[in-house]
């Protein structure tokens, strides 16, 4: 599973690039039978529950609009610490592959979360770029998003803007605030410029961690669902604390680990750390655990 010459220009001309038939349709089953368990789990929670992540928050976060009838689980953080059909993907799948043709031969695991909307899903994501949330020493990072779902026009698929790799680091504060996302006005002028990121179960879009991106609600009677695992170059060294850590994190997982950090010029400004279950309650958007208090 290697990306062609073709592709690997497409993907550093553009900040992104889809590919389908990223993974086997065994580790494709084995991984939607697991959403369907944590689905059925959280119907018997009305707050974010589950074994606490390496940092103590809540592994699984649902929205306010959730109940035990209509659940609406939202994100689970980093499944690869509790499921082997995760960690196998992570690990060992087509996707990773992929990911050394663009910033290898050596790379090393950073985090992974899933995100869902299920049907009537109210969750959207507001437009941002992932290094705003992540620097590193330097921009070697791709975040490969897995389609669990078909994406289509009508389930809150992924947007991007193609190119906004190459531009400049936006804010994601308001004044002093940490809101997470762009300027609204910033945010219009990328939603004009942006595609839809579209594909069957299975496929993968590889994304630059400087490309701008975001989502809407999920207006459909079917789900979207996102693995996301995000990978760095082997001499890319994290500047600010993993806002999701992972006891797999700094793994190797092509290659070799690399003697030295590789700087790369520039300014970021450094997040703030989020302190619930989900960056979602960041962008404004509470937990359940708001709506049963």
């Amino acid at each position: 599973m290697r990306l062609t010459k073709s592709q690997v220009e497409d993907f550093w001309r553009d900040g992104y690039l889809v590919v389908e038939d990223a993974v086997t349709p065994k580790q494709l089953a084995a991984l939607r039978a697991e959403i369907d368990t944590w689905v059925e789990q959280s119907r018997a929670h009305t707050q974010p529950f589950g074994t606490p992540t390496v940092d103590g928050r809540p592994r699984f976060d649902m929205g306010t609009e959730h109940s035990a009838a209509k659940p609406a689980l939202r994100r689970i953080n980093n499944p690869s610490d509790i499921s082997e059909a995760y960690l196998e993907v992570m690990r060992d799948a087509g996707t990773v592959d992929m990911v050394a043709d663009l910033i290898g031969p050596d790379v090393k695991f950073h985090h992974c979360k899933i995100n869902l909307k299920l049907s009537g899903a109210k969750t959207q994501v507001d437009y941002h770029q992932d290094f705003a949330y992540t620097p590193h020493t330097n921009d070697d990072i791709v975040t490969a998003l897995l389609f669990l779902d078909d994406n289509d026009p009508t389930n809150g698929a992924l947007t991007v803007v193609p190119g906004s790799h190459k531009g400049p680091m936006l804010s994601l504060f308001q004044g002093e605030r940490f809101t997470g996302a762009v300027d609204p006005k910033v945010e219009a002028e990328l939603k004009a410029k942006s595609v839809p990121c579209y594909g069957k179960a299975g496929s993968v879009c590889l994304m630059h961690t400087k490309l701008a991106h975001g989502s809407e609600p999920n207006r459909s009677d079917h789900s979207r669902g996102l693995y996301i695992c995000v990978y760095t170059a082997a001499d890319a060294v994290p500047i600010a604390r993993n806002p999701m850590p992972s006891t797999h994190e700094g793994e190797i997982v092509r290659g070799k680990p690399a003697r030295f950090a590789r700087l790369q010029a520039g300014q970021v400004e450094l997040p703030q750390q989020p302190k619930s279950a989900s960056f979602f309650t960041v962008l404004g958007q509470d937990s359940a655990k708001a709506a049963a208090e």
